[in-house]
């Protein structure tokens, strides 16, 4: 008898240790969280592509991403430690750190702990409208419906840049909606809205859908007021939308944009952003057949192209390392 009972309590005391031992090590994992966007956002694609690369490449990393509101929404969280590294728009990128520019951040302390790792891809403002809206060009949203994006997003950041630099308020447009990306084609189908505004890359599904389902174009966003805009700010760019990527569209059209960029903060270790940097730079190529928008990504403008906050410590040493600074 005492020596089953002695069996039985050695075979517990090993499954205890085993179980301990396994518990510990994913305990050990360095957990990542990057915030995104919209469940149908195109942030949110890349923030789970980054997630889907660096947990496969590198066992010690547990990443996750989190949906939000876009890249105000990712600065915010960012600046209170929720999580480790966020996608943002270049020009809200901008205005964290210096303080300047979109309302959202005008009346905040500067983002100062603010740091860059990376820029990816670029993202056309984009206008999509109704074929019987009458609406051919960026003008003529004025006295129309339009969805201006929720506020938080990136997105909502520019248009609100662009309202500013037309002269226009939310009483220019006979309704001003402020839908998420996710909610706003059914907007568009259902004749809620007349047209709406899409900062991201392209070709985007949530595009394609709402201009395939609700007859709907994409229009040009350029015109003189707008190209002194992009003179003046270090991070906007003209780009094209390409034509013959949606069905409505075979030409391509003209607009401006931003970079998307991934940020973080000084308080994050540098061995962590060191890691992370390195696990993606080695495995870019995966991380580019995610999604046709991330497949123009180079990795000699990553470094540079559309950041503002000084790049982190971590990545800085790793591109150091390769000897790309």
């Amino acid at each position: 008898m005492k020596s089953i009972t002695f069996k039985t309590v050695s075979a517990s005391l090993v499954l205890t240790i085993s179980l301990f031992g396994t518990s510990s090590a994913f305990s050990d994992k360095q957990k990542i969280t990057i915030g995104g966007s919209s469940p149908v956002g195109l942030y949110t694609v890349a923030a789970r592509a980054l997630c889907r690369v660096v947990n496969r490449h590198d066992a010690n990393v547990d990443c996750s991403n989190k949906l939000s509101g876009g890249s105000v929404s990712n600065l915010n969280d960012l600046g209170k430690g929720e999580i480790q590294l966020g996608i943002a728009q270049s020009d809200a990128q901008f205005y964290a750190y210096t303080g300047e520019g979109d309302k959202s951040f005008r009346d905040k302390e500067k983002m100062t702990n603010l740091r860059s790792v990376f820029s990816m891809y670029p993202e056309a403002f984009t206008i999509i409208a109704r074929k019987d809206s009458g609406i051919a060009e960026l003008n003529d949203l004025v006295g129309k419906k339009v969805n201006i994006g929720n506020p938080g997003s990136g997105q909502r950041a520019t248009m609100e840049t662009v309202m500013a630099t037309k002269g226009w308020t939310k009483k220019s447009f006979l309704i001003a909606e402020e839908l998420p990306s996710n909610e706003h084609a059914l907007a568009l189908c259902h004749d809620k809205v007349q047209a709406l505004i899409f900062s991201t890359g392209h070709p985007n599904p949530s595009v394609g859908h709402a201009v395939g389902l609700c007859d709907a174009v994409v229009v040009t966003a350029i015109d003189e007021d707008i190209s002194k805009l992009v003179e003046a700010k270090p991070f906007y760019e003209q780009v094209n939308v390409p034509g013959g990527i949606y069905a409505s569209n075979d030409d391509s059209v003209n607009s401006f944009g931003v970079l998307a960029t991934l940020v973080t903060t000084s308080d994050v270790s540098n061995d962590l952003v060191y890691n992370f940097v390195k696990t993606m730079f080695e495995n870019l190529d995966d991380f580019k057949r995610a999604h046709p928008a991330f497949g123009y990504i180079e990795p000699a403008k990553m470094l540079k192209d559309g950041l503002t906050a000084p790049l982190h410590d971590g990545a800085v040493r790793y591109y150091k390392e390769k000897g790309w600074m």
